[in-house]
């Protein structure tokens, strides 16, 4: 069954591979300059150890430490795009859910800038040296404003800088000071910061001890750098991509309790199925004719074609089912919709069709009881179906459609259309009237029943199966004609699955 189809939205298409290859290349690129820069550096200032030095030499630290990031980002980017897709359902609440984490992250974060150089690295670094023999405290204007401080007012002493970090976090100063004074440690951690605007700031402190002559030490300095907005992005991927990971694991599920309700309810035929009359009801209308040859029972088979991607299972059935007259009830049909609710839906329905059917109501009225569960029905859904009830003692069908592709008939090598009797979608309007037609067929006639996804189009469809006439005639058995419909059709990129069911009229021709 078509499904309907809403204007199309244009998406923003994702980063190509080779583009976040190029940058990986530049970035590994400028790492290795920046390696040369700084051997020559420290080679120009001959060893010397002053503040200048140190300053410069924690610059390149500080964009080492930069570019190992971007690096290490890309790469996870990279390894995003190489990821298989959830499908298209489930990539969008994906990437919606992304986006909505970060656009929160930055409506919360405050402005970088403090009115020095918007944004740049310099408005984010700050240096600072607490001298232990004259207790002398010397903060660039820097780093005072990423504490919210007036540079007029000097830095914070060692005494008075955890009174400003969060309580979890001042063990994590109080050690780091302790190892550089004490055991002349290099300094490297991070902790939160709480200015007096109250606004938070996490700041990474990188340095170690200065010594005097006697090799005692004789202050402490240390490089601070604002790292707020990266971790509070990398926050951001991190919940994204934690939310990802638990939309992929309930896709999975779905699917597979999908793929459980649809299996266990479509009839597992692996090969032809014969349902000579009186098999499944005893006592039923005859199988053979007074000379006791088998008369115009039906040769049965049929394929499910999924959709081009593995996360969308529809609705979509076929089946076949002996009645206790004699008859053969086949029916083939598809819900709008995806995963769980659509094969819980179909399930629903077919076993309704099966019940009125066994009940003996006529295909035309079932569509109209059919068409009226689904007005009750607690989910609505558009479905279009197709329901016929072949009697072997007549070889006449009787058949009736709701909004969906006729059956087509193959004989002598042509095949054509059967005429549509009225009847629309199931679930598009109440009180709508279904009609019904009947066909008249012959030993060696074959019947094609699809639910028109098998294309692009039911009409291109129909189009491609007609063609294949010559072949379907000459085929040796409904199984055989199953596996040229699956090759012909087996590779079409479909937006949904689809399902053939094929009955052939076995008994020799008059």
């Amino acid at each position: 069954m078509p499904s309907p189809r809403s204007a199309d939205h244009p998406s923003v298409p994702p980063p190509q591979r080779d583009t976040v290859d190029a940058l990986i290349s530049q970035t590994q690129r400028l790492r290795g300059g920046l390696d040369a820069v700084r051997r020559d550096t420290v080679a120009d200032l001959g060893g010397t150890d002053d503040a200048q030095v140190r300053w410069q030499r924690a610059l390149c630290e500080l964009a080492a430490h930069q570019l190992d990031d971007l690096d290490r980002h890309l790469g996870e980017l990279r390894e995003g795009l190489l990821a298989d897709p959830p499908g298209a359902d489930e990539g969008t609440e994906a990437d919606a859910t992304g986006t909505e984490a970060d656009t929160r992250a930055a409506a919360e974060a405050p402005a970088e800038s403090d009115g020095t150089g918007r944004g740049s690295l310099l408005s984010r670094v700050g240096s600072a040296e607490w001298n232990l023999l004259s207790d002398e405290v010397t903060w660039s204007d820097e780093l005072c404003r990423i504490f919210g401080r007036d540079p007029g007012d000097g830095g914070l002493t060692l005494d008075e800088l955890p009174s400003w970090i969060f309580s979890e976090d001042q063990p994590i100063l109080t050690a780091m000071v302790t190892d550089c004074l004490v055991d002349g440690k290099p300094i490297d951690g991070e902790f939160r910061v709480v200015r007096a605007d109250e606004v938070v700031r996490t700041v990474h402190m990188a340095g170690e001890p200065v010594l005097d002559t006697d090799g005692s030490t004789a202050s402490m300095w240390a490089v601070l750098r604002d790292v707020s907005e990266l971790r509070r992005s990398e926050r951001a991927v991190r919940e994204s991509r934690d939310t990802l990971s638990h939309q992929r694991r309930i896709a999975r599920t779905e699917r597979r309790l999908a793929v459980e309700v649809r299996e266990a309810v479509l009839p597992p035929w692996r090969g032809s199925l014969r349902l000579p009359s009186g098999d499944g009801f005893p006592g039923t209308g005859p199988a053979a004719d007074g000379a006791g040859l088998d008369i115009a029972a039906l040769d049965i088979a049929a394929h499910y074609l999924p959709s081009e991607s593995s996360a969308q299972i529809g609705g979509d059935w076929y089946d076949a089912l002996e009645l206790p007259d004699g008859r053969t009830l086949l029916s083939v049909g598809g819900l709008t919709g995806h995963g769980v609710t659509a094969t819980c839906g179909m399930a629903m329905l077919l076993g309704a069709v099966r019940g009125m059917a066994v009940a003996g109501i006529e295909p035309g009225p079932l569509m109209g009881r059919l068409n009226q569960l689904l007005a009750v029905s607690s989910q609505p859904a558009l479905v279009g179906a197709a329901c016929g009830q072949y009697d072997p003692r007549t070889r006449t069908l009787v058949w009736a459609q709701a909004g969906h592709p006729a059956p087509l008939l193959f004989r002598y090598g042509t095949g054509r259309p059967l005429r549509s009797p009225d009847g629309v979608l199931l679930g598009a309007t109440t009180g709508a009237t279904y009609t019904q037609s009947e066909e008249r067929l012959e030993p060696g006639d074959l019947l094609v029943l699809h639910t028109g996804r098998l294309a692009q189009d039911a009409e291109g469809a129909t189009e491609r199966l007609l063609a294949l006439a010559p072949r379907l005639t000459a085929a040796h058995g409904a199984q055989e004609c199953v596996r040229l419909v699956a090759e012909a059709f087996g590779h079409e990129p479909r937006e949904n699955d689809a399902c053939v069911l094929i009955a052939r009229v076995t008994g020799a021709r008059a």
